[in-house]
């Protein structure tokens, strides 16, 4: 029998050894009692495409931040008509949201609001986003410039004679203070555009939708598909650096790109060395700014601190070359299908329709490439910056003793560290014996909140909390995380009748492959993926990009049509279904899957919970019929 609800937060069962979880968090992230019963009335959904690991106290700041501000744009700066921000939640350590609709009777108000302000924006892309990316390097080199040293013994001599009359504690509670607001900042800024390009390709989509009825979701995302993105600009230059290392021939200089060291001066030993090595210099300001993760957790490693991951990448892209394989992305052949698309659906059109179609075809070009550059900028880049100043900061209160390990600071809320940072400069600056409080206190605090950070990480989180309502139609949500009323019902197991051995989602990105399976679930697995396997995730990275080049399709467990994943596949022209729900947890490495990016369905072909084999004519065929090319499906 299908259900109609989700689980409430209070019925979902606690992980053995995480009961008192909740004091992990600030007040104002977990479900109140008082507030139960409306709490229970809505309906949340798990996004764990940006958030699929338990957060640590301090990680919290970028769900705070992130999602706040996304809300921001939607209910105060833009004033879209039908869509505020967005409530949320962590429960059990993971995050939910809780799209908040406007009141039918509000909306015809923001209307004329809207329109000025999101028409100001188009009006003035090119001069605003120039403007947006000089704000946000602005943010970027201040962060840069701040330090978090040991104190001294004592002031500087210098300090007495200019009279500053300070002892630098203030410096430490100042930049650390500072820090905190400049990452706030970007944060703000990083959706000043983003929902921007939202609006714009939900313009085109829905205009679309009413000119063309039977109009395939994908075959609108052709229509805008094939562009330059900064945020390919990472993975584009480990490419050439393999095509440098193979035309000077240093190609058996990269047999253990997991020794960096011994693999650098092993490159510029040889002849054409130096010449590789200046190129590498090169590219790492700025484009080494990029992490294997998404940015939101201190634990994500970046390639210019580890540089085994770039030197990776090179290595694979240099077997690759070496055994003719073409490894740049297919673009030109994307475009080509893209004008294909674009005039088979104008020859449809004509006068006033024509008119609007290019209209608001061109406008969603021209603003979809944010959609994915600006991760480049905020995610990778200033989060990068931050947690490597997070990390500095940690390690000088480590050594004042106030916890065991040099990353302990994480299981602080950031408000907590502000007490740590004064307890240390009373305890400094009073010439106190035992020195500062902390050293006796946090220990065995951290020690508590490990474990159960530990035990939370136990169990996966539920997809979705309380009843769903009978139409999602809030925009954002359905194209960035895919949660459609079609998805939602699919996780509460309606249709599963007839359909084992099938998950079905969204039609991310088109094609029909068959392959095997490689599931990973944190991105330090992803050096098992071996050549034509099939990628199977929570959720993928944007910066995952090195690897598409080596897998035959997708599957995730969230995600909608404008997700990181659907994104980057369609512009790796590889199939992808999303959104799948729980696709991570049902499939085993080394099934054989069939993924049908076209259609939205994904066939497991042996193994636990394989799809019938139908007998007779086709015999040793599955039900949902023959594998077919991986080519896009046209109008």
């Amino acid at each position: 029998m299908t259900k109609t609800s989700f689980p409430k937060p209070s019925e979902l069962p606690v992980p053995a050894g995480a009961e008192g979880w909740e004091k992990l968090y600030p007040y104002y992230l977990v479900f109140q009692d008082k507030l139960k019963a409306a709490e229970d009335e809505k309906f949340w959904f798990c996004d764990s495409q940006h958030w699929p690991t338990v957060f640590k106290p301090f990680e919290t700041i970028g769900g705070e931040f992130a999602v706040k501000c996304l809300g921001q744009y939607n209910a105060r700066h833009l004033m879209i008509p039908n869509a505020n921000g967005i409530e949320f939640r962590v429960h059990l350590g993971y995050l939910y949201m809780s799209p908040i609709p406007v009141p039918e009777e509000e909306i015809a108000a923001r209307v004329p609001e809207f329109q000025a302000r999101v028409g100001h924006y188009f009006q003035n892309w090119d001069s605003m986003l120039e403007a947006w990316k000089t704000k946000v390097r602005g943010t970027i080199d201040e962060m840069e410039t701040l330090r978090f040293a040991p104190l001294p013994d004592m002031v500087p001599m210098d300090d007495i004679t200019s009279g500053k009359a300070k002892d630098g504690t203030e410096v430490l509670l100042e930049n650390y203070d500072r820090l905190i607001q400049l990452a706030y900042q970007n944060w703000q800024y990083h959706f000043e555009f983003l929902n921007l390009g939202y609006i714009a390709y939900l313009d085109f989509f829905n205009y679309c939708k009413e000119v063309f009825p039977d109009i395939p979701d994908q075959s609108i995302a052709t229509m805008v598909q094939g562009v330059d993105m900064e945020l390919f600009r990472p993975d584009d230059e480990l490419k050439q650096l393999a095509r440098l290392a193979v035309e000077l021939g240093l190609q058996d200089r990269f047999v253990r790109p997991d020794e960096p060291e011994a693999t650098l001066a092993a490159i510029g030993a040889a002849t054409g060395g130096q010449q590789w090595l200046d190129r590498w210099a090169q590219a790492q300001d700025p484009w080494f700014n990029f992490t294997v993760g998404n940015g939101f957790y201190s634990h994500d490693k970046y390639w210019n601190e580890h540089f085994e991951l770039p030197l990776g990448y090179i290595a694979d892209y240099i077997r690759r070359l070496d055994e003719g394989q073409t490894i740049m992305r297919p673009k030109e052949e994307l475009i080509v299908e893209k004008d294909r698309i674009v005039e088979e659906y104008r020859e449809l059109l004509d006068g006033d329709q024509l008119a609007a179609f290019d209209a608001k075809r061109t406008l969603a070009a021209t603003a979809y490439p944010y959609v994915e550059n600006h991760n480049f900028y905020i995610e990778h880049w200033t989060m990068g910056v931050f947690w490597r100043k997070i990390r500095e900061l940690s390690r000088t209160l480590h050594g004042y003793g106030f916890w065991d390990h040099e990353d302990d600071l994480l299981y602080l809320g950031r408000n907590e560290v502000r007490d740590v940072l004064f307890d240390l400069a009373t305890g400094w600056g009073v010439g106190a014996p035992d020195g500062p409080i902390g050293p006796h206190y946090w220990p065995e605090v951290i020690a508590e909140r490990t474990a159960l950070v530990n035990a939370l990480k136990t169990a996966r989180p539920a997809p979705a909390l309380n009843t769903p309502p009978e139409s999602i139609t809030e925009p954002f949500t359905r194209m960035l995380w895919g949660i459609t009323t079609e998805q939602v019902q699919s996780w509460l197991g309606a249709g599963e009748e007839g359909e084992d051995g099938v998950l079905k989602g969204m039609a991310a990105s088109p094609g029909i492959v068959e392959g095997v399976a490689r599931v990973i679930m944190d991105a330090d697995d992803l050096a098992q993926i071996e050549q034509d396997e099939i990628l199977v995730a929570p959720v993928t990275a944007p910066s995952w990009g090195p690897i598409f080049g080596k897998i035959k399709a997708t599957v995730t467990d969230i995600g909608g049509m404008m997700s990181h994943a659907a994104i980057v596949c369609r512009e790796y022209a590889l199939p992808a279904v999303t959104g799948t729900g729980n696709a991570s947890t049902t499939i085993v490495t080394g099934q054989r899957l069939r993924v049908d990016g076209t259609h939205g369905t994904v066939t497991i072909l042996d193994g636990a919970g394989a799809a019938p084999v139908v007998e007779g004519p086709g015999a040793h065929s599955h039900a949902h019929g023959p594998a077919e090319t991986g080519e896009p499906a046209h109008v």
